[in-house]
């Protein structure tokens, strides 16, 4: 196995652990700040591989780096009329037996004395911001990698520079190859001479900003002759051209053909043009509604997996995609021999902030047990506190979310067979770079 996708799998780890400890940080520096009582604060799952107690927390690492959590004490209230701490000998039923055993767990976590630093006493917006602090952390660190991508790296762009791949002879929209073959006609570029690394800046005197610009005003202008402005190592060139007409492929739908647009014969040189803030902000937007249309058609997506994973049906590049899937991608990105080193580079942060903005997003959706269905459940303790205060009624209880701990439980078994459908697809038929 090539030592470049083992490492690429070993960077992308290291890069989702880092991720997860800052998710959890996202809700440890809250939770403590108001005075919540957190045990535990730990990066991956099962076994410990390492911690080490500081105060009242115990931080560490567990061996399966696939998530992560902190403890938080009184995460579920007494049952009503219990005193904090009070654990209860019976229960009736089946579904009562496993809320009463939840809700014992959960005092036998507070000790005399620790009464008003269980999470469920909490002021309802405290509750929100402790859960909401591990997605917006994820939103921030997706933030950045998206503006390392953007404004340091850039994205890649078609630039109106003459492509070392150029081909110097007229190639028909009708035959499909590549190659040049005896007997066909130089392009009006190679008659002019225009060389490889050419720069494109005017056209009979038009100012050519872009490849968009160059490739408008030469189909537009037909056949003829034309100025053609360029800058060759550094020194502004003027070459007189006689443009052909051809039929090319229509830009916006290649299955249709403009009939005798102009054609110069160049191709353009594909360059990483760094962009602004703003449209850093425009370019996750953008990702955040496909995010959200992909969550909102999940159970379709899952589908999709389940086909691809045992039909041999192809993957959805648009579908989910599991840490080992994820890992896969970031080591066949440094073992490509397609791709350059900024290329890499930019595509593992690409990567990164993918995956950040999807479970950011993932974490939101109002399920337990998932951040999205404790952030539900504190707003929903606001709004009834609000509607008491207004109609002048009494204080409402906390919100009681053990009474959906069967959902909650329901929703945990399903979320583990979705993993599970993902580990397997990523192995048997992965999305790769090609796909």
């Amino acid at each position: 196995m090539n030592w470049l996708y083992v490492a690429g799998i070993i960077l992308f780890l290291l890069g989702l652990l880092i991720s997860i400890a800052l998710h959890e940080l996202g809700h440890l520096v809250p939770a403590k700040l108001f005075g919540v009582k957190v045990t535990q604060y730990m990066v991956g799952f099962g076994s410990t591989a390492w911690s080490r107690r500081k105060g009242e927390t115990e931080y560490g690492i567990k061996w399966i780096p696939f998530g992560g959590y902190i403890r938080m004490i009184g995460m579920l209230p007494p049952r009503p009329g219990d005193a904090p701490g009070t654990v209860r000998s019976t229960a009736t039923g089946p579904w009562q037996g496993l809320i009463e055993s939840a809700r014992d767990a959960a005092q036998e976590e507070v000790r005399p004395g620790e009464e008003d630093r269980v999470f469920y006493r909490k002021k309802w917006w405290q509750k929100v911001i402790i859960m909401s602090g591990g997605p917006l952390m994820n939103f921030v660190l997706a933030f950045v990698f998206f503006t390392i991508l953007l404004v340091g790296i850039g994205l890649p762009t078609e630039a109106p520079i003459v492509s070392p791949t150029t081909q110097t002879c007229v190639i028909p929209a009708s035959e499909q190859r590549a190659a040049c073959k005896p007997g066909d006609q130089p392009t009006p570029a190679a008659q002019a001479g225009l060389k490889p690394g050419d720069h494109l800046v005017s056209f009979n005197g038009t100012p050519i900003g872009s490849w968009e610009d160059a490739i408008r005003l030469i189909r537009s202008h037909g056949a003829g002759p034309v100025q053609l402005g360029i800058v060759r190592d550094g020194k502004p060139m003027t070459f007189d051209v006689t443009l052909i007409a051809q039929d090319r492929p229509n830009l916006d739908d290649p299955e249709k053909i403009d009939r005798n647009v102009g054609f110069l014969g160049v191709r353009p040189t594909e360059v990483m043009e760094q962009q602004s803030i703003g449209q850093v902000i425009g370019y996750m937007g953008e990702l955040t509604g496909r995010v959200a249309s992909s969550l909102l058609n999940l159970p379709d997506k899952m589908v999709g997996v389940w086909h691809a994973a045992f039909s041999g049906e192809e993957r959805d590049p648009e579908g989910p995609v599991g840490m080992v899937g994820a890992g896969r991608l970031g080591g066949e990105i440094l073992a490509s021999d397609e791709l350059s080193t900024e290329q890499k580079i930019a595509t593992f942060v690409n990567l990164l902030a993918g995956f950040n903005l999807a479970i950011g997003m993932f974490n939101l959706i109002p399920l337990l047990p998932l951040d999205g269905g404790h952030i539900a459940g504190g707003l929903w303790e606001g709004v009834k506190r609000a509607y008491a205060k207004v109609m002048r009624r009494p204080k409402p209880q906390h919100v009681d979310i053990a009474k959906v701990l069967p959902l909650t439980y329901a929703a945990a078994v399903l979320m583990m067979i979705m993993a599970g459908l993902l580990v397997y697809a990523d192995l048997v038929n992965p999305l790769t770079l090609t796909n």
